[in-house]
């Protein structure tokens, strides 16, 4: 990177900070949320979206649980207008969720933002300037003064059109780039709009502290902060909250940190979407408090059907590994991932364990509306056996011998590295039953019939076509599948070994078969074969008939 000279540091850190906040492990509950999906999210799509796709997702949000949303910029556009009437007059907004807007500090938006509000039984009008030293200098050419006047009359005019506009306001106040202000600036402009606002316990004032372009890692955000908390006028009446924007991918993070050092709310989008890197997830945001023990509460146990809507609704697409949301994120391809998720599954199942602890999942899928068969086993080229089997096992009720499994998994890895491509469940479940389950080519045996001696020996004669041929073989054993396979290899003249045989009734099919399994050692190779029937004695002899088939073929 030849040009990094020119780039420098574009915050101002607190000085000497106490960093509280650091000797905290985790969040203890959760914040108050506010969704901006519908301003923030909205205004950063290549296409808005139309009233009738915000009405739906606004009802979306609802049924989450939020509580407070954001739903525009009133005076922005004719759409967010109607939006924000069409709320109101239709009595769309439940009587426990709060609405808020977006307004500069300029009389004629603040006028009209008010109008767009009229009668709304709970509204948070957010007023808004830019604090940094960036935008003081480059964009508005003001002085301190003159960016703390702005503030002023903006909180000022709030206060004169609430008083003469029918309905119930709050009011929120950013200091926006505050993580380009200075630490002193900025807390001086906001104890400016808290002392003409005048909070009380049933009126608190909002102040917002905006990660608008995030220039720092999390830790000097969070005593930015810890530093508006511990100086603020009249803090007993104020709320913080955050709004992280996401340029260097710290957003949560930063969210986190400044929960832990006095943040009370949080505003961000569903997925992340906002201008350019986007906001804070929420859905992430949650879910990590969510996986802690800590009830977020906000509701996504049917994250799927968020997705739909949230894909349709804006266009966008939520990225398959996104923590949480993404398709693949509760996938395992890894060989030694599929072992450890399919153990884990099965030390859930024995030691009856009250918490979670599966080996690569941090959260339950199920608690999100994931499946397990369709979301935690992926077989491509890279899985192993352990998710192969595993799959074979909860999917289509095989629980296949441990060393087959290492067979079959090398075959089906096989398969999926000549195609280069992932193979879907029913193409394995495929792959296995033409391999090995009830192979009658080249050898059959039409019939077998056995005969109790003395001392437990069972004598057994059998029929067996082969090459065009039927001949009877005959021959003694310690048990009938024993004594099929001295008769066979007398029969064919072959030297092998019946070193695996296991049996269960294949519950997830049909509860009224049973599924044999043999393996047949010859020359230190083991030939596997598979038999289903609805007698136990059949399907062994089926399995051994398809693992000798495997071998003379």
């Amino acid at each position: 990177m030849k040009n990094v000279e020119k780039y420098t540091r574009q915050f101002f850190p607190v000085e000497n900070a106490p960093m509280r906040w650091a000797k905290k492990n985790y969040i203890e509950k959760a914040p108050i949320w506010c969704s901006v999906d519908l301003r923030d999210g909205n205004q950063a799509l290549i296409i808005p979206m139309s009233l009738e796709e915000k009405l739906e997702f606004f009802k979306v949000l609802v049924d989450i649980g939020f509580k407070e949303i954001e739903i525009g910029f009133p005076a922005a556009s004719e759409t967010e207008y109607e939006f924000c009437r069409t709320l109101i007059e239709q009595n769309l907004i439940p009587d426990d969720v709060t609405i808020q807007v977006l307004t500069q500090a300029r009389e004629h938006i603040i006028a009209k933002t008010f109008e767009a509000l009229k009668g709304a039984k709970h509204a948070i009008v957010h007023l808004y300037n830019s604090t940094s030293v960036a935008q003081r200098e480059q964009v508005f050419k003001k002085s301190k003064e003159e960016i703390i006047e702005l503030a002023r009359k903006g909180a000022k005019l709030c206060k004169e059109y609430r008083e003469k506009t029918p309905g119930h306001f709050q009011f929120e106040y950013s200091p926006e780039s505050f993580t380009g202000t200075e630490p002193e600036f900025a807390l001086e402009i906001c104890n400016a709009v808290i002392d003409i606002w005048q909070p009380t316990p049933e009126d608190k004032t909002i102040i917002n502290l905006p990660v608008t372009v995030s220039h720092s890692m999390p830790h000097v955000y969070a005593n930015q902060v810890e530093y508006m908390n511990d100086n603020l006028n009249n803090r007993e009446n104020v709320i913080i909250s955050l709004h992280p924007h996401n340029d260097r991918g710290c957003a949560v993070a930063d969210s986190e940190l400044g929960l832990l050092a006095g943040g009370d709310r949080i505003e961000g989008t569903l997925f992340g979407n906002g201008e350019r890197t986007g906001n804070v997830d929420i859905v992430t945001l949650a879910l990590n408090m969510y996986s802690q023990g800590i009830e977020p509460e906000l509701d996504f146990s049917n994250l799927k059907a968020i997705t739909e809507v949230y894909e349709r609704v804006t266009r966008m697409h939520v990225y398959e590994r996104s923590p949480y949301s993404g398709q693949l994120v509760f996938a395992a391809f890894s060989g030694s991932h599929q072992d450890a998720i399919a153990k884990g599954m099965k030390w859930r199942e024995t030691q009856n364990c009250e918490h979670w602890t599966v080996p690569y999942l941090p959260i339950d899928p199920e608690d999100l509306g994931r499946v397990y068969e369709a979301d935690v086993i992926r077989i491509n080229s890279q899985s192993g056996k352990g998710g192969i089997g595993y799959l074979m096992e909860t999917r289509y009720g095989y629980n296949i011998p441990p060393k087959m499994r290492e067979s079959f998994g090398y075959l089906v890895k096989g398969v999926s590295d000549h195609a280069h491509k992932e193979l879907q469940p029913d193409e394995i479940l495929n792959i296995f039953e033409e391999t090995y389950v009830n192979k009658t080519e080249p050898v059959v045996l039409p019939e077998v019939h056995y005969v109790q001696k003395e001392n437990g020996i069972i004598g057994a004669s059998v029929t067996v076509n082969y090459n065009g041929k039927t001949e009877i073989a005959e021959a003694d054993g310690n048990g009938r599948l024993d004594a099929v396979s001295n008769a066979l290899k007398a029969h064919f003249g072959l030297e092998f070994a019946l070193t695996t045989y296991t049996e269960h009734a294949l519950e997830v099919r049909s509860t009224s078969k049973a599924v044999s399994y043999v393996g047949l050692e010859k020359d230190g190779k083991t030939y596997w074969g598979v038999g289903i029937h609805s007698d136990i004695i059949n399907s062994s002899i089926s399995a051994f008939v398809s693992a000798l088939n495997q071998m003379i073929k």
